[in-house]
């Protein structure tokens, strides 16, 4: 069976509330793409997270969003000679003997330390956070009965690009996430997003996009999906409404204002990405 990229909301039959997916997981309140992030999304009742997954020197998966380790690790201090620090120039065991959490209570990026709305013990548990392996990421989300987005990010080559598809097949197949829309794969490259549906149709994919684009509905269509995930003013609320209405569906991002998130409710997308 073909997915056609829904993942569907456990509200009750009928509710129009679309799914709340965390980004990076809950990254205001705890370091973004770690497993301390997915558990603070399900603490605040998030329906399903995303996450990044990227390829590491020896071809393992780890889960990272940037292309550089600088922003979010102490790469910088502990590989000083290894500069620009890119994810696929270090091995996993190098990658996950950095500190991937005190960067978060340095900067504070969504404000909510400043607001007291991150405890003294979680901030302290925050130092010396690992990136976890998808492995991991996706260990936690099944036992913990959740779901999952999970972006592969773009390679910088194809053999690389082949392996985070086969790898994330894998892994979802042993996990037994390709049933139940327990799990969907997004990327920006939709290659990947082919090279997944032929690898395991039974997996919901989506189309990451910045930018409108053409045809929607055929585009998709090519791809072998339904779905859609624009960044946040792609499409306008009533543009988004009327490809609705011809099958598309849309997770929007990154969504953290209150009267766009309702304009988004109002135009009947799947999920909010915030």
């Amino acid at each position: 069976m073909v997915n056609d990229g829904s993942v569907h909301a456990t509200s009750a039959p009928g509710s129009a509330r679309p799914l709340v997916i965390a980004h990076r997981g809950a990254r205001s309140l705890a370091p973004e793409n770690t497993l301390a992030a997915a558990r603070k999304a399900i603490e605040a009742g998030a329906d399903m997270w995303e996450l990044d997954a990227a390829v590491t020197a020896d071809g393992e998966l780890v889960v990272v969003h940037d292309d550089t380790l600088e922003r979010t690790s102490n790469a910088a201090q502990v590989y000083p000679q290894r500069r620009p620090w890119q994810v696929w120039d270090l091995t996993l065991a190098e990658i996950q003997a950095l500190d991937f959490g005190s960067w978060y209570q340095e900067q504070d990026p969504f404000g909510q330390i400043d607001a007291g709305n991150v405890s003294a013990e979680d901030l302290a548990s925050y130092a010396g956070e690992r990136a976890p392996t998808l492995r991991q990421a996706l260990e936690l989300t099944r036992d913990r009965g959740w779901r999952v987005n999970v972006e592969l990010k773009e390679q910088p080559t194809d053999e690389l690009g082949r392996v985070l598809v086969a790898k994330t097949v894998a892994l979802a197949q042993e996990l037994g996430l390709v049933t139940g829309n327990r799990l969907a794969i997004s990327s920006f490259n939709h290659s990947y997003l082919r090279a997944v549906r032929r690898a395991d149709p039974r997996i919901a994919i989506q189309a990451l996009t910045s930018e409108a684009i053409d045809d929607l509905p055929a585009y998709l269509a090519g791809l072998g999906t339904r779905a859609c995930n624009p960044m946040a003013g792609a499409w306008s609320p009533s543009e988004l409404r009327g490809l609705a209405e011809r099958g598309v569906l849309w997770n929007v991002w990154t969504v953290n204002d209150e009267e766009e998130m309702e304009q988004l409710v109002a135009a009947g997308v799947q999920g909010i990405i915030t």
